[in-house]
């Protein structure tokens, strides 16, 4: 009981907590690193913690900052003459609006996809947990890399926002295939026609296409400005009064829907139970009249229909649904096709099939808390024992000289796991079942292993662990040769986003110009059979030969007790003393 009390004391106290008036900077705590990040906020003048407030979340450029960030969105940008070092660090006199203004830090410059992304998500409830916020009426803006990031926040969870404005933005790879899923969502663009560093072509592009798919799209281009449109894009802080004119519409009577993950499926009032991750899926439903839809779906194995509180809804009586051209009526809200055409039941979920926070690619192991861990099995000496961390350390440390991030991940061998990292956080596994030990234990259950003699090659490949997922890496470390390909859009972000650019696994000999096989698995965690003939034929690769995850119905968790142990005396196996060019995570 006392402590239920403290608790509520605490709550209380944060909910009474008095803010200044104006421009400041607050930090929020992020599970991903266990470090405080700071972003920008501003507090109306008039602050009364009795009603709610509209929330406008404004992102960063390239080599900008949440304060100087914070300045332009408020039109008050770098005086004449001043660097963006000078501009961040005060803040001058802001027009007073009537909105919580909020600017995250990118880490610096890591763009707004992965940990950035969970940051902007986790930012925003702390923002929630300050001040009372009114849900329908949610903005979001940013400039270039940030524009790039709101289009990709916008876009993958589109029932979120109100509107959104995108100046010259650089989107993640990707974003274009879900286009469709702003026909309910306001985008505003702004170019300058001059812009040497994201060409205006780009947001011309956008603009057509957003206003093919249907959405409610404006383009504003200066064709004097370069990459600045920020000066008069965000002009005595005029961005305030077009957000005013715009509320969330939370039942829209069309939806269409595109994702290929799990993660992103869902939007207003309806979700995407049943997909292939890496596929794009589809979904267009439509109230043609009251419990009337007309639906069409594209790669779509299952989905629900979320449609309580929508005015076309009456629950009380049966839905008449035209699916793909079959006639269904039912009082049933989930459909499913097994194979013999779509019929109202929910998808039956296959054990060990691939869901929501289980399903790929690569980059999401990264993109949340997740630990490098480096093996001590094989009985190495000293000097080995430190190659082997120091690899991982090198994975680990996404800054370069000229880019420093505000990222510190955690490097750990293998027998110094305990249950609290297997229950927190995904895995970066480094070398083999024969040299680390959390390999050793999953072995069995592993679909392909790199063989010892294997010296001038690299597998890299994701896995589901339990409640969590690993990426494991055997042989060359998964960046080689990455600096000579262009899988990498932003030279600067290499170390960052290498991953982004791999789907579920990758076999690659020499270096990453010589790719022999990468794809995804499917949805039951199989590789396809050609991709394994391909890994096997190297004599590189050996096949685990184990059957469906779905068959088995059985997971791949590591045991919960003796990680700590685990090394070369449990997997019984010397580490192999091939030689080893390059960087190899042996």
């Amino acid at each position: 009981m006392r402590n239920l009390l403290l608790v509520l004391a605490g709550a209380a106290q944060l909910s009474a907590q008095v803010y200044p008036a104006g421009p400041q900077v607050v930090t929020f705590f992020s599970s991903v690193d266990d470090s405080d990040q700071f972003y920008a906020l501003y507090v109306p003048r008039r602050f009364d913690h009795s009603r709610k407030y509209p929330l406008v979340v404004s992102l960063h450029d390239a080599g900008s900052n949440h304060r100087l960030n914070l300045r332009r969105v408020f039109g008050r940008g770098n005086r004449v003459g001043e660097t963006d070092a000078e501009a961040s660090r005060y803040f001058p006199p802001f027009k007073d609006v009537d909105f919580i203004v909020v600017s995250p830090l990118a880490r610096g410059t890591l763009g707004y996809k992965g940990i950035v992304e969970k940051d902007v998500y986790d930012m925003l409830a702390d923002v929630k947990r300050r001040f009372p916020i009114d849900e329908d009426r949610l903005y979001l803006t940013g400039i270039s890399m940030g524009g790039g990031g709101a289009l990709w926040l916008g876009l993958t969870r589109p029932d979120m926002w109100a509107a959104i404005a995108a100046l010259c933005p650089q989107t993640p790879p990707g974003t274009e295939n879900l286009i469709s899923n702003a026909s309910n969502l306001p985008v505003r663009l702004f170019h300058g026609a001059q812009d040497f560093l994201v060409p205006v072509s780009v947001s011309r592009k956008w603009n057509t296409l957003l206003a093919d798919a249907g959405s409610p799209v404006e383009y504003t281009e200066f064709p004097s400005l370069k990459h600045n449109v920020w000066d008069a894009a965000y002009r005595d802080g005029s961005i305030f009064t077009w957000f005013s004119t715009h509320t969330r519409n939370r039942f829209p009577s069309a939806v269409h829907l595109r994702s290929s993950q799990y993660k992103y499926a869902s939007a207003y009032w309806v979700e995407i139970t049943g997909l292939t991750p890496g596929t794009l899926s589809s979904i267009d439903a439509t109230f043609t009249a009251a419990n009337k839809l007309s639906i069409h779906t594209s790669h779509v194995q299952s989905f629900m229909l979320k449609p309580d509180g929508h005015p076309m809804y009456r629950a009380a009586l049966p839905l008449e649904v035209i699916l793909d051209g079959t006639v269904l009526k039912t009082k049933i809200t989930a459909f499913s096709n097994l194979g013999n055409g779509w019929r109202p039941l929910p998808l039956p979920q296959a054990a060990g099939s691939k869901r929501a926070g289980i399903e790929g690619p690569l980059s999401e192991v990264f993109s949340g808390r997740h630990i490098y861990v480096y093996g001590t099995g094989g009985s190495p000496g000293d000097d080995e024992i430190n190659r082997r961390r120091d690899l991982a350390k090198a994975a680990a440390e996404w800054s370069t000289p000229t880019n420093r991030l505000q990222l510190n991940l955690r490097v750990a061998m293998d027998r110094e796991l305990n249950d609290a990292d297997l229950r927190s956080a995904n895995l970066v596994l480094f070398g083999s079942r024969e040299t680390n030990g959390v390999i050793a234990r999953m072995a069995t259950q592993l679909p392909f292993h790199l063989n010892a003699g294997a010296a001038d090659y690299g597998l890299f490949y994701v896995w589901p662990m339990g409640g969590r997922t690993v990426a494991i890496n055997s042989g060359l470390l998964f960046s080689t040769g990455v600096e000579y390909t262009k899988r990498i859009p932003f030279r600067f972000l290499v170390p960052a986003t290498v991953v982004d650019s791999f789907g579920d696994y990758i076999l690659f000999k020499g270096s990453l110009e010589n790719v022999v096989v990468e794809g995804r698995f499917d949805a039951h965690w199989n590789v396809p059979p050609g991709d394994l003939e391909k890994m096997v034929a190297t004599g590189a690769v050996s096949a685990a030969g184990r059957r469906s995850r779905a068959e088995t119905g059985t997971g791949t968790g590591v045991a919960k007790s003796g990680i700590a142990e685990t090394g070369a005396a449990k997997s019984g196996a010397a580490a192999s003393r091939t030689a080893v060019p390059r960087s190899k995570a042996r």
